[in-house]
């Protein structure tokens, strides 16, 4: 008990002495639009007393560091109530970072879903499918909030799109996160190929997905995948597209 008071009271001296740059430093971030973490007591209680302390003296990137190890070795063991308890934590100390985000969201979406909907302990499979769903909306969650906090961040707003795609088949959603990624710096360029493929599912859109694919095409050789050439001569036929202005291609 003498060398845990003793280190929090190290800690709080240290974070005494940052404090006028801590104050600094969390103007400069809101200026630039960054999420300072809201250090309360929900936070305590979710990383501890030692971690709490850590993270008011300007330890947040090691204590995050700490937890997502501690966040593996949670999946490892499959406890994927704590992992998603962890991973929650994580993402509040550290709002900026893609990775944690990105990470978080997959785990809970795919791994624990799928662990979920695969659970021999549950017979039900309408319980088991209600669980998966619940961890995809959790999946979906941690993209939402990592996107508020990095609104422009190309790679999730793509994660997002597949979600939706994969997950949710909510291709009109999908259609939105993929036009939206390839907006953003960074943008894979197959993304804007993604949104069209999405937006030709759905009715009533077809002409809006025929007319982003023939752009795509236009743009040369190296937009004209098979897919894109397949999808495109689908579009041409479904919508009566005249015989002349069609593109050249057979396959």
């Amino acid at each position: 008990m003498k060398t845990v008071a003793i280190a929090i009271a190290l800690l709080l001296l240290f974070g005494a002495a940052r404090l006028p740059y801590e104050i600094h430093l969390s103007k400069v971030q809101q200026a630039d639009g960054f999420r300072t973490t809201n250090l309360n007591l929900p936070l305590r209680e979710q990383v501890g007393q030692m971690g709490f302390v850590a993270a008011l003296s300007g330890f947040r990137s090691l204590v995050a560091a700490f937890l997502w190890i501690e966040a593996h070795n949670a999946w490892m063991k499959v406890e994927w109530g704590r992992m998603a308890a962890l991973l929650d934590t994580v993402t509040t100390l550290q709002p900026k970072s893609v990775l944690y985000w990105d990470m978080s969201a997959w785990h809970m979406a795919w791994n624990a879903a799928l662990a979920a909907f695969q659970d021999p302990a549950q017979p039900s499979e309408v319980l088991r499918r209600r669980a998966q769903r619940q961890y995809w909306e959790l999946g979906k969650k941690f993209y939402d909030d990592g996107l508020k906090a990095n609104p422009d961040s190309a790679q999730l707003w793509e994660r997002l799109g597949i979600l939706d795609r994969d997950k949710f088949e909510d291709h009109a959603a999908a259609a939105q996160a993929f036009l939206t990624s390839a907006t953003k710096p960074g943008a894979r360029p197959y993304v804007r190929r993604m949104a069209a493929y999405e937006l030709a599912k759905i009715p009533g859109r077809e002409q809006e997905a025929y007319d982003l694919l023939k752009k795509l095409y236009d743009e040369g050789p190296d937009e004209r995948k098979p897919a894109l050439i397949l999808a495109l001569k689908q579009l041409e036929e479904k919508l009566g597209v005249p015989t002349d202005q069609r593109i050249k291609e057979t396959k």
